[in-house]
């Protein structure tokens, strides 16, 4: 395009061009200019002295010009101001995300027993530490390992199976609990319709979830927590069970059901779809073998793949025990993080609390914890039993990792 102030006027008519000629020659002292069309006789004078000079053309009518040649000044237009964009200047804050192990609300169990005498609030299952830091947390997630309803038959030939009433949800709303993983092999053990149930409870109780859905569509949803001025991403699926036909149903295009993992790849879709919309992205996979400390290479494998993805941080459960960690590239992976409060067996368990800002992981805690009694207890540096998980921590884990005295996971430089 063509600036309008630079672009040349044309100007018509051969008078017109005749007097910017002599006009041209009266400056440089030249005499004699011949004009085309033009002769001695036509009636062309010249005036040497005086400010102007005119010159007769045949029609008769004068055209004026200066005598000397002039500076002629020209007003060019005003440089234009450089366009400035506003953006808004997010301001990021540090997230904390607070993840647990296994629960169980099934009054059939001994948990729950334990509960109702001594009077049925959560506070008597959990100790004062770990609630408040449950509530402190600006996102906390459990491995919610049970459906919600008072529908359905159990699983046939499953030793165990689970079912809670409906109304216990209120547990997680008394802790705070912002999201949960249903992707578990114990989320359909009373079938379809208690799983349908367990997500409509949920829901009514204004908590999240994850790796289950009434479709196929769903079950590959991620849910998505806008804190911090990030979009936090969680993602969940269970390898479990690994024998087929499997207990716990899939989704389908039509059937409710969990998000499947022993052929990762549905859920690396599901991965790479909330890197790409998210500013952090968490697998949350159930995995592993029961009451196995030592996570295995199938584990490793799969999370390989899910950092590969896009995955920024990977919290397993299901082995009812604590495994170890590890780095794959820049990722951490929690293998396992046990039973949190989920029967009457003396484990020991923990709580994972990871700190996020501007979509980067600061910092990763482990906060070593045990289960006793069916009631759950945080742990304190300096005690003798927090020195020891995190010794055994250590020992599990691989050699790429560094664990604080205070739980702090970071990457061995």
């Amino acid at each position: 395009m063509i600036n309008k102030h630079t672009k040349p006027c044309r100007i018509g008519g051969a008078f017109v061009i005749i007097a910017y000629i002599l006009f041209f020659c009266a400056g440089c002292g030249i005499e004699d200019i011949p004009i085309p069309g033009l002769t001695s006789g036509s009636g062309v004078s010249r005036q040497e002295s005086g400010e102007q000079q005119t010159i007769e053309v045949p029609s008769g009518e004068p055209v004026m010009e200066k005598a000397s040649k002039a500076m002629v000044e020209v007003e060019m237009p005003p440089e234009p101001e450089p366009e400035t964009v506003s953006e808004d200047v997010i301001e990021y804050e540090p997230v904390k995300i607070l993840f647990t192990g296994d629960m169980n609300f099934d009054k059939r169990y001994a948990n729950m027993n334990a509960l109702a005498q001594r009077g049925g609030e959560i506070t008597e299952a959990l100790d004062g530490d770990i609630v408040s830091a449950m509530r402190e947390a600006d996102i906390t997630m459990i491995n919610n390992e049970f459906p919600y309803s008072d529908r359905g038959t159990p699983a046939a030939n499953k030793k165990f199976t689970f079912r809670a009433d409906p109304s216990t949800v209120h547990y997680l709303n008394d802790l705070g609990v912002d999201i949960v993983g249903l992707a578990n092999n114990h989320a359909y053990d009373y079938g379809p319709d208690a799983l349908l149930d367990t997500m409509d409870t949920l829901r009514e109780a204004e908590i999240k979830y994850v790796g289950a859905g009434k479709d196929i569509e769903e079950a590959m949803t991620p849910q998505y927590i806008e804190a911090g001025g990030m979009t936090i991403a969680f993602t969940a699926a269970t390898q479990i069970e690994r024998s087929l036909p499997p207990d716990t149903k899939e989704a389908t295009e039509t059937d409710p059901g969990v998000l499947r993992t022993l052929d990762p790849e549905k859920y690396l879709q599901v991965i790479a779809e909330a890197d790409e919309n998210a500013d952090f992205t968490i697998a949350f996979v159930h995995w592993g073998t029961e009451n196995v400390f030592e996570y295995e290479a199938s584990q490793k494998e799969l999370a390989e793949k899910y950092v590969e993805a896009g995955a920024d941080l990977i919290i397993g459960a299901h082995p009812h025990v604590l495994q170890g960690f590890e780095y794959i590239g820049d990722v951490p992976v929690i293998y396992s993080t046990g039973n949190f409060w989920f029967n009457s067996k003396t484990l020991d368990s923990c709580m994972v609390e990871a700190t996020v800002e501007a979509g980067e992981l600061t910092e990763l805690r482990f906060i070593p914890c045990i289960q006793k009694g069916c009631f759950t207890s945080m742990l304190h540096e300096g005690e003798s039993e927090f020195e020891r998980i995190l010794s055994d921590q250590i020992s599990r884990s691989a050699d790429n990792i560094v664990l604080s005295e205070t739980g702090v996971i970071s990457k061995k430089p």
